[in-house]
């Protein structure tokens, strides 16, 4: 029997299709969006789900050039830091881009919403679900710009203190993601640390369990 809910095979195949070609873009093009975009990836990401309907996301987007050269240095700060914590690979950390801040046409800061704690429905025992629900908001805006061709990046190294006190953001409010947004040359094939020697996708049956977590379930791997 038919399921009359169910979307057409073509719209199936479309969003699969961006499930999978969802990339985190560090390469942009030097030029504008089209006319209408970034309206549709907020309007994408003011869709999406949150516990207890407390829409915890908040969108500040940067077009005043000074502070997006200040937003940079943040994360220029915190990649050099980076580096310096890893315990064997900093030199080729620091070959890996991990931003296109000074590129991309759009720079939008994301950043959860000050007075969350009064939000009790669904977070009272887990109070980092608003985190999890504004990460569903930026999910959102990523598979809908790769289905307008538009290439999107999550940058989070930066001191989230700094940037909320550059941003001006009041006491409570945290930013958890800087979006950088932008036409781009092309997708990459796979995600860029894993074509750099940094991980891989797990197969899916390391990450699905049954009733119980395994007692030889393996912890994620990690490259460095």
């Amino acid at each position: 029997m038919s399921n009359p809910h169910a979307y057409s095979q073509v719209e199936i195949d479309a969003l699969w299709r961006a499930l999978r070609e969802r990339r985190d873009m560090r390469h942009f093009r030097r030029e504008a969006l089209p006319e209408g975009c970034l309206d549709r990836l907020l309007e994408a990401a003011h869709l999406a789900p949150s516990v207890g309907f407390m829409q915890p996301w908040r969108f500040l987007r940067i077009t005043d050039p000074a502070l997006r050269g200040r937003i940079h240095a943040l994360v220029e700060e915190e990649r050099l830091a980076t580096a310096e914590a890893l315990p064997s690979r900093r030199n080729e950390f620091l070959q890996v881009k991990i931003e296109g801040i000074q590129d991309c046409a759009e720079l939008v800061v994301v950043a959860l919403m000050s007075g969350r704690e009064k939000h009790l429905i669904g977070r009272r025992t887990l109070p980092q679900m608003d985190l999890a629900s504004t990460a569903c908001a930026i999910q959102n805006m990523w598979l809908a710009a790769r289905a307008e061709g538009i290439g999107l990046g999550w940058v989070s190294f930066f001191q989230p203190e700094a940037l909320a006190r550059l941003l001006a953001m009041p006491e409570g409010a945290q930013p958890i993601a800087i979006l950088c947004i932008g036409p781009v040359d092309a997708f990459y094939p796979r995600p860029m640390f894993e074509d750099a020697g940094w991980g891989r996708r797990l197969p899916r049956e390391a990450v699905v369990f049954e009733n119980v977590w395994p007692a030889d379930a393996a912890p994620t791997p990690t490259a460095y």
